[in-house]
């Protein structure tokens, strides 16, 4: 995911795929949290990397035919997108379970520490040099998700370890991208992440102890199948709109739209759910907005322009 090209940027319209692409995956979150009551949570995170990876074949496979792209499904570097994808995949993991446990908006909150914790590794594992701005910036972010956690308070419990180990793991996957500085064609890592996820699961899935996929689909009502079907709809498309929002306007100015996504979580979770965050969960939440965005600038102008860059997204 390249730098926008000067020449055919269009910033608005980027923001736009933006905005859309983070009502995809909240709509997304909110969809797990209420299948997750009718299917098994493994089934879920399965469709929803077969979907993935059933489509980018055919998108890809389209490419390859009509001239569009050559050698489309060539990876260069493999290794590299193998671990890419299984941090990715822990990531989803810890999504698809932790919204299960926790309301959405709160969950989407503290997984955007994404860009403060980017910091702190780099501090800490590669040894970049670190500024005090930047060092204000992560504890500014771990203070709004204590704020939204209240340690003590019992509104969450251990279920507050799924976002946060989630953020660590999206993390380690930035840290590994800027460190590897593997570039690939965007939409064949697309591919390679729905693949290595639907590698590793089918035999989880297969083997998992009490776990009868063709009883748990027979039993499931022709809405819920659609609704699975519709998870990896968005899933794939949410990040589709990231690739195209990112050849249509700088980095650093799409960013902090991401955080958009809280909000949309927010009003879905009351619409569906019938649960509003308090006051201290809303300022907590734009601790971290204020904290996570202005991180993902500053990782952002740091970063040379064809450095793969998408700080705060992962689903």
């Amino acid at each position: 995911m390249s730098a926008a090209d000067p020449r055919s940027q269009r910033p608005l319209l980027g923001i736009a795929l933006i905005v859309l692409m983070a009502s995809c995956f909240a709509s997304m979150d909110s969809s797990i949290r209420y299948l997750g009551g009718f299917l098994p949570v493994l089934l879920i995170l399965w469709a929803r990397y077969s979907f993935q990876a059933l489509s980018m074949t055919l998108w890809l496979g389209w490419a390859a035919f009509s001239g569009r792209q050559r050698q489309p499904f060539r990876a260069a570097h493999p290794r590299f997108q193998a671990l890419r994808g299984l941090l990715l995949l822990f990531t989803s993991a810890m999504s698809f379970y932790g919204v299960q446990h926790m309301p959405v908006a709160e969950f989407t909150a503290i997984n955007m520490l994404t860009p403060v914790v980017v910091t702190l590794l780099a501090a800490t594992v590669l040894h970049e040099p670190v500024s005090r701005l930047r060092w204000a910036l992560v504890i500014g972010g771990f203070a709004g998700a204590l704020i939204v956690i209240r340690p003590g308070s019992g509104l969450f419990g251990w279920a507050v370890l799924f976002p946060l180990a989630g953020a660590l793991s999206y993390a380690s996957f930035q840290v590994l991208t800027a460190k590897l500085s593997a570039l690939e064609s965007p939409y064949t890592t697309h591919f390679y992440t729905g693949l290595t996820g639907t590698l590793v699961l089918t035999p989880l899935l297969a083997a998992w102890p009490g776990l009868d996929v063709a009883a748990s689909l027979a039993a499931a009502s022709s809405a819920q199948l659609a609704m699975l079907a519709l998870i990896g709809l968005l899933g794939t498309v949410g990040h589709l709109l990231l690739i195209l929002a990112l050849g249509l306007a700088p980095t650093g100015s799409l960013m902090p739209f991401v955080y958009v996504q809280i909000a949309v979580a927010a009003a879905i979770g009351y619409l569906a759910f019938d649960h509003a965050p308090d006051g201290y969960a809303w300022l907590g939440m734009g601790v971290l907005s204020a904290c996570g965005a202005a991180s993902a600038w500053l990782n952002v102008r740091r970063a040379p322009p064809s450095r793969v860059c998408s700080d705060t997204v992962a689903d």
